[in-house]
């Protein structure tokens, strides 16, 4: 039974117009599949605070990370190594992943968690210590310095809350000489994302001459800011190349897509109220008590609120661009 021309009309511009949506689709899941992906696993150490600070031994354990190319070639990238916070490797974690990806950086993934048997550490911040992450970055330094397609003088270092203390603190030169690369080498640029400050450090303003960028939101309960100000105000003065961008209003992940509305994290520990202080043999002490500091202790606070701020994520992901750019990254 033959169709009447009106209808074959139809039935044929149908076709035509699923044809094109078909090899679009086509086209789009070959893009996707440009960027190539490894998961990569190496050594680090479960260091205590006090075993980090104080030279002294962890314990060895075998972690992975997840790398991705920008796209194919032959040509050598420059990487970010990507921290993430006490949640774990979250949603805004892969969204950055994709943000740099689209800006022809590679991006390295790490897990701290998995291997270690955790998932998160939320409203329990004693499972790890909060310096074992620049442990795993340094030897993530290590790893992608070798890779065929890295290239080795364009090491970025990026984290994110509890991740993006670790960012920050690898900066220093104290820690470099005692936990990074034998080679000598150090991450082009630490970049943190709403990072804990409230830990004084020996030597803490003794950092790198390569950028390090801090950006976070002053409305932050979680992390507060004030601590960030006036670390960055005292090297700042020492002539460091260290910069601070805060936003009004933005809370803690401000970045994060996936809270809107704000969260409050009821059960989730916070040190906002708690002002600490490295001792002899890696010992931190809580300044208010001049005793070891602890998570039982009364300056620990649970309930604060992570939340989505648009304006301050985009003007956070355009600064990160322009960082991004003057190390050699190149848009598809």
């Amino acid at each position: 039974m033959s169709m009447p021309k009106r209808y074959r009309t139809v039935f044929g511009h149908l076709m035509f117009v699923t044809l094109n949506l078909l090899l679009l689709m086509l086209a789009q899941a070959a893009h996707a599949q440009v960027a190539r992906m490894e998961v990569i696993s190496f050594q680090s150490t479960t260091f205590t605070d006090a075993e980090f600070l104080d030279g002294r031994p962890g314990k060895p354990v075998t972690i992975a990370g997840e790398l991705r190319l920008p796209r194919a070639g032959n040509e050598r990238f420059p990487v970010v190594v990507l921290l993430h916070g006490s949640g774990g490797i979250s949603s805004y974690v892969t969204d950055w992943e994709q943000d740099l990806l689209a800006m022809g950086v590679a991006t390295f993934v790490i897990d701290s968690f998995s291997s270690r048997g955790i998932v998160s550490v939320n409203d329990d911040q004693a499972q790890l210590g909060r310096l074992a992450q620049i442990e795993d970055a340094y030897r993530a330094l290590e790893i992608l310095q070798k890779h065929r397609s890295i290239d080795p003088e364009k090491v970025m270092l990026m984290g994110f809350s509890r991740g993006g203390q670790a960012a920050l603190y690898a900066s220093l030169k104290r820690f470099q000489e005692m936990h990074g690369p034998a080679s000598g080498h150090e991450f082009a640029a630490y970049v943190a994302f709403y990072p804990s400050c409230n830990t004084g450090y020996l030597r803490d303003d003794d950092i790198s001459a390569r950028p390090v960028r801090i950006f976070h939101g002053n409305a932050d309960n979680y992390a507060p800011v004030a601590p960030c100000r006036e670390y960055v105000e005292r090297l700042e003065a020492k002539g460091k190349d260290i910069k601070l961008t805060e936003y009004p209003g933005a809370y803690h992940v401000f970045d994060g897509k996936a809270f809107v509305p704000p969260r409050k994290l009821a059960q989730a520990q916070t040190t906002r109220n708690c002002r600490m202080q490295e001792a002899a043999h890696g010992e931190i002490l809580n300044l208010a008590t001049n005793k070891p500091f602890t998570y039982q202790d009364s300056c620990v606070e649970h309930g604060p609120t992570v939340a989505y701020n648009q304006e301050a994520s985009e003007k956070a992901r355009a600064a990160v661009k322009d960082l991004m750019t003057a190390n050699g990254a190149k848009p598809h």
